[in-house]
C-alpha cells in the first residue's frame, strides 16, 4: 500500500486524522442554525456562500460527552461521494504523509467490537504520537434525516452513491446510520446554537461567532480573493493584533515549560511539542507592553525564514481575510511599537494592529547574543 496524506487535528486532547483528499475547506466555528429534526450529532447548519452545509459535532458522533464550544474551535468541511458536511473539532494542525506500515488497522480489545469503533479505521504511530484515523465512509454515512436538511440540488447523485456503497457492507446505510446514532451521546436540541454549544459565551464572543457566519454566507467570486490578507487575530494585554497566517504553523496550549538558564525574561522557556522542542518568546517587550507570558495558556507556533518559535498569547480570537484597502498605514514618522506594525484595521468595533513579525524577531531586541 502507498503512503497517504491525512489532515491532523485535535479533539478533547487526542489526535485524529482524516483523508486529506476529502477536505474542502477549514474555518473557525461560526454561529450555526439549529434544526430540531436533525440527527443527534448534527448540531446545526450553516450557509456556506449559498450552499447549506450540516455540521456534525464529531465528539458526539464518537460517543463522547459534549463539552462547551469556544472561539478557537474549527470546522473541517469534507466532501465524499456528493455529500458535503462539516465536522466540529478543537484545533487543526497540519497535513502528514503517513506510511501504510505505520498504521495498525485491527486492534483487539478482547471483547465484542463496539459500534462506535467503526468510525476509527486504524491507529497510526507517528513519532511520539498516536493518531486515530477516521473511517470516513462509516463516519459520513447518512439517512433521509440528513439528506432532508439539504436542498434538492445538493442531494443529486447522493442516493446513487449510497446505493453503490451499501453493497459493500452488511445491511443498509440507513440501518447503520440509525444504529450508530441510537448509541451516540445525545444533545438536547431545544434552544439556540448558544444554548446548546456555548451557554457561557460573552456578548463579545457571540458577536464574533455571528460575524464569522455572515462572512461565510456572503457569496464571493474567486476574483474577490485576489490580494486578500489572511490573518490570525490574537489578544495581548487586552489589545487586538493580527499575524500573517502564512507564518503561523499551528495554535497550541502551553504546558510543561522548561526555563532556559541565563536567558533574558522575554525567553519564557522550552516546550515539547509532539517531540519537537519549541522555544517560547514573549514579543510584548517589542510592543512596549507589560510582560504577562507567565499567565498565558495559549501559544501560536510560527515559522519565519529558518526561525521556529512559540508566541505566548492571551487568546486566539479568529482567522480572517482582510482587504488591503481596509488597512490604514502607520505614519511615516513613528516611534515605539509603531515601527513593528504593518498597519491598522477595524475589527469587532475595535482597532486591530497588524504586526510585522519578521521585523519584530530580527530588530525587536529579542535575539539572545550573550555568551555564557
Amino acid at each position: 500500500m502507498e503512503n497517504k496524506h491525512y489532515l491532523i487535528f485535535s479533539l478533547y486532547g487526542l489526535h485524529y486524522g482524516v483523508d486529506a483528499l476529502l477536505v474542502q475547506e477549514i474555518f473557525h466555528l461560526p454561529e450555526l442554525t439549529t434544526i430540531a429534526e436533525a440527527p443527534d450529532d448534527i448540531v446545526g447548519i450553516l450557509n456556506l456562500r449559498g450552499k447549506i452545509v450540516p455540521v456534525m459535532h464529531l465528539a458526539l458522533r464518537l460517543g463522547y460527552q459534549p463539552q462547551e464550544c469556544s472561539l478557537s474551535d474549527s470546522v473541517i468541511v469534507l466532501k465524499w461521494e456528493g455529500l458535503q458536511i462539516g465536522i466540529l473539532v478543537n484545533s487543526v494542525h497540519e497535513v502528514k504523509n503517513i506510511a501504510a506500515t505505520a498504521i495498525e488497522a485491527e486492534i483487539s480489545y478482547g471483547r465484542k467490537r463496539e459500534i462506535n469503533s467503526r468510525f476509527i479505521g486504524g491507529v497510526a504511530k507517528v513519532d511520539a504520537d498516536m493518531i486515530m484515523l477516521l473511517n470516513h465512509e462509516q463516519l459520513l454515512c447518512y439517512s433521509d434525516a440528513v439528506s432532508a436538511l439539504l436542498p434538492d440540488e445538493d442531494t443529486n447523485g447522493i442516493v446513487e452513491a449510497t446505493n453503490a456503497h451499501s453493497s459493500k457492507h452488511n445491511g443498509t446505510l440507513e440501518n447503520q446510520f440509525l444504529e450508530n446514532h441510537h448509541t451516540s451521546t445525545k444533545l438536547n436540541k431545544i434552544g439556540s446554537f448558544y444554548d446548546l454549544c456555548c451557554p457561557n459565551a460573552s456578548p463579545e464572543d457571540r458577536k464574533i461567532f455571528r460575524e464569522r457566519s455572515e462572512n461565510l454566507r456572503q457569496s464571493t467570486t474567486s476574483s474577490d480573493f485576489t490580494g486578500l490578507m489572511p490573518l490570525a487575530v490574537i489578544g495581548l494585554n487586552g489589545e487586538y493584533f493580527g499575524l500573517d497566517l502564512e507564518v503561523v504553523r499551528e495554535f497550541t496550549n502551553i504546558r510543561n515549560v522548561t526555563p532556559i538558564p541565563c536567558c533574558p525574561p522575554h525567553v519564557v522557556g522550552n516546550m515539547n511539542l509532539r517531540g519537537e522542542i519549541v522555544t517560547l518568546v514573549d514579543i510584548r517587550q517589542a510592543l512596549n507592553l507589560p510582560s504577562a507570558a507567565g499567565t498565558a495558556s495559549q501559544a501560536i507556533v510560527i515559522r519565519v525564514d529558518d526561525v521556529v518559535a512559540g508566541l505566548p498569547v492571551d487568546r486566539v480570537f479568529d482567522v480572517m481575510y482582510l482587504r488591503p484597502k481596509d488597512v490604514t498605514p502607520v505614519p511615516a514618522v513613528h516611534s515605539g511599537s509603531n515601527e513593528y506594525l504593518r498597519g491598522t484595521a477595524p475589527y469587532s468595533e475595535k482597532m486591530l494592529s497588524i504586526l510585522d513579525l519578521s521585523k519584530i524577531l530580527t530588530q525587536g531586541g529579542l535575539a539572545v547574543n550573550e555568551e555564557v
